[in-house]
């Protein structure tokens, strides 16, 4: 049942769809939460301070922007072109009242507007400077993109706003630093502001740059026409200034002898969060999930709960929403989420899959078989590589994924999606393949 934060803030609702029953013995628990965000409005000071929001406009926020002004960018010159465009749109799209930067990536960082370590507070003259100064962006250099993201991190951090948000545009691979540089770069910017990605043309990486959107909880995807980018970049922006309460956290409290397996999100997209746990109390974690605006994400929750008696239940989880307050401690959104545990003989209560487990347990095979087939075309492993698709293709027609059905049908001959029988086609345009791989972590919903 739905459990609402009444309040000034945007009310949160948490629902939990599983079967609770399990056989003599049985210890794996799986719960599909649905977390949904509705009706934003003023935000009171139980989640910001008053001077960070305003009735009128939203909640204060700093955006940077990242343009790739590397060399490569010169090729063809419509994508340089593109990219002036784009970032021309975003800027359009800042709300007044926003703290906004626009950056040049190249194999250093260079602040285009409007510099000396500032950010701009958006309105009719800010926004038309900084589109003036877009006029001077040219391509040339290389390519290191941590540096990028750490000049934004230390001009986003100069705001004292809600909302914290960067876009980054690459055409190409991080060439001009080591890995473990990004990586550090990347752990030193999450949690500090979230970030969407995206890669134009097909000449970048898309385990690179999808990472960057994974580690700073971001959306990433490929605009392969230059064309495209505007309309991209407008999208982006409107759905950031969106947001409205930023660094919710999934709080996750079990009892003794209860082991958290793994912690998801699900839909829209798949994200692994187990591993970004960070503990918060006796047998208490939290899982980060970014900021919210109006919206509703699905996460799947699969603990081990202690071996029970036939009759017996218990609370195997408790799931609630917090966001961090200035002096350390969390406060509560108030929304929460039960998973229970009852031990029954009823072989088909307990033998029965709920239908929203079955359904993201699926979107996540999903995901991970589009990834290993690309991976074993890769190599030249055809024979692997039709398996992993044929797969695929199965289980985006059993779900109704049909964009993934779409994107796979590009790179395999589908001669029965029920079965799964798939032919790899003999030529694959690149961009093909890199959108399949870019947007193989989209879901669709349980189909109602």
């Amino acid at each position: 049942m739905a459990n609402f934060f009444k309040s000034n803030v945007p009310q949160f609702a948490v629902d939990v769809y599983q079967n609770e029953y399990l056989p003599e013995g049985g210890r794996e628990v799986n719960a599909i939460v649905t977390v949904t965000s509705t009706g934003g409005g003023t935000v009171g000071s139980a989640v910001t301070s008053p001077h960070q929001y305003s009735a009128a406009n939203g909640p204060s926020a700093a955006v940077a922007i990242m343009v790739d002004c590397s060399g490569s960018m010169d090729y063809p010159p419509a994508k340089m072109r593109g990219a002036r465009e784009a970032t021309g749109a975003a800027i359009d799209a800042v709300r007044d009242g926003v703290h906004f930067a626009v950056i040049a990536g190249t194999h250093v960082a260079k602040e285009v507007y409007p510099g000396a370590g500032r950010l701009a507070v958006a309105d009719a003259t800010t926004r038309e400077q900084a589109k003036q100064a877009l006029r001077g962006l040219s391509a040339g250099g290389g390519t290191a993109i941590g540096t990028w993201l750490r000049l934004a991190e230390r001009l986003l951090s100069s705001a004292d706003v809600a909302i914290r948000h960067g876009i980054v545009l690459t055409d190409g691979r991080n060439e001009h630093e080591e890995p473990e540089a990004l990586k550090a770069t990347l752990e030193h910017c999450a949690g500090r502001f979230t970030c969407d990605a995206r890669g134009v043309g097909t000449d970048w990486e898309v385990k690179e740059v999808t990472g960057i959107a994974s580690a700073l909880l971001g959306s990433v995807d490929i605009v392969a026409d230059p064309a495209g980018l505007a309309a991209d970049f407008t999208g982006m922006m409107e759905k950031a200034m969106g947001k409205e309460v930023a660094d919710v956290a999934l709080r996750l409290w079990t009892p003794v002898g209860t082991t958290v397996k793994f912690v998801k999100q699900v839909a829209p997209t798949v994200a692994e969060l187990t591993l970004r746990r960070t503990e918060s109390g006796p047998r208490s974690g939290d899982y980060p999930t970014g900021s919210w605006g109006d919206e509703s994400r699905d996460y799947h929750v699969c603990v081990e709960v202690p071996s029970a008696g036939l009759g017996q239940e218990m609370l195997a989880a408790r799931v609630s929403l917090v966001v961090p307050q200035p002096d350390g401690s969390a406060q509560s959104l108030g929304a929460q989420g039960l998973v229970r545990a009852v031990w029954t003989d009823d072989m088909a209560a307990s033998t029965s899959i709920n239908p929203q487990v079955a359904h993201y347990t699926g979107q996540a095979e999903l995901a991970q078989v589009i990834q290993q087939g690309l991976d074993l075309r890769k190599a030249g492993d055809m024979d692997g590589a039709t398996a992993k698709l044929g797969r695929a293709v199965q289980l985006a027609s059993v779900s109704g994924n049909a964009d993934t059905a779409k994107l796979l049908a590009k790179v395999v001959d589908v001669v029965d999606a029920t079965t799964g029988t798939v032919r790899l086609k003999a030529k694959v345009a690149e961009a093909d393949e890199m959108t399949l791989e870019t947007r193989s972590t989209k879901t669709v919903r349980v189909k109602k």
